[in-house]
């Protein structure tokens, strides 16, 4: 059985439609992505900013606009009237090796890149170091092989080191278009790059979309990665797994 992390919870909220106005609506939920996820950073902070000095301890994806899914080690609080809240739900999977799960996850995958004994490599966005070497004229018509590759071989590296497995994973590699064809149980379902505020200057995130079914190996390793997400940019919506069974 799965040794579960202490006080964890699920969670969803989603964004009145009374209060704030439509307007203000507006600003905190703006069509274009990029706008959105700085504005869903700051947004999902008033349920879990409590003190200026608080540090992040919640994992967060929005699902669709407004619709915001959490996994936090506090439960979240609306001291502003911006959300409706669902009762939350202690993180309590239980869970065997050899359990199979419907999943869903948002990441910015990244690959070290120029480092050295002893030295981190810079982070690189995982799409991108796959079409570096290739030349900007011919770069369109290798994207999105580029995309399937690059993406599913992060995530089973993921696996490797997080208690899970990737069914077939070499037959996914081998896929040409977005997604995968009927039967291939993981599929990258998409990338797109946002800009996004970070600091004193914007940032640029690659971000992958991926969906499927994998395989639980070691159980406790398995919760676990998933209490701490995958991948970086977690302030940003990236790195939450959403799991159920299959």
């Amino acid at each position: 059985m799965t040794k579960l992390p202490a006080d964890v919870y699920l969670s969803r909220a989603r964004l009145r439609r009374d209060v704030p106005s439509s307007a203000l609506r507006t600003l905190l939920v703006p069509s274009d992505d990029s706008a959105r996820v700085s504005a869903g950073h700051k947004l999902v902070w008033t349920l879990f900013g409590d003190s200026p000095g608080r540090e992040r301890d919640f994992l967060w994806r929005e699902a669709q606009p407004g619709v915001f899914y959490f996994l936090s080690r506090r439960p979240p609080e609306d001291r502003h009237g911006f959300f409706d809240l669902d009762p939350v739900k202690p993180f309590a999977p239980s869970l065997r090796a050899g359990d199979r799960l419907a999943f869903a996850l948002r990441a910015n995958a990244t690959i070290a890149r120029g480092g050295g004994p002893g030295v981190r490599g810079k982070p690189c966005d995982v799409v991108m170091d796959a079409l570096h070497s290739v030349p900007s004229g011919k770069r369109a018509e290798v994207r999105q092989r580029a995309v399937n590759q690059a993406g599913l071989e992060w995530l089973g590296r993921q696996g490797e080191k997080s208690g899970f497995l990737l069914p077939r994973l070499e037959a996914e590699q081998d896929t040409g278009s977005e997604g995968a064809t009927e039967g291939q149980p993981v599929r990258v379902m998409g990338y797109r790059t946002l800009r996004v505020d970070h600091g004193r200057k914007p940032a640029r995130l690659g971000i992958l979309d991926f969906e499927g079914v994998l395989e639980v190996c070691d159980p406790d390793a398995f919760v676990a990665a998933i209490a701490r997400g995958f991948g970086r940019a977690k302030a940003f919506g990236c790195g939450l797994m959403l799991v159920r069974r299959a």
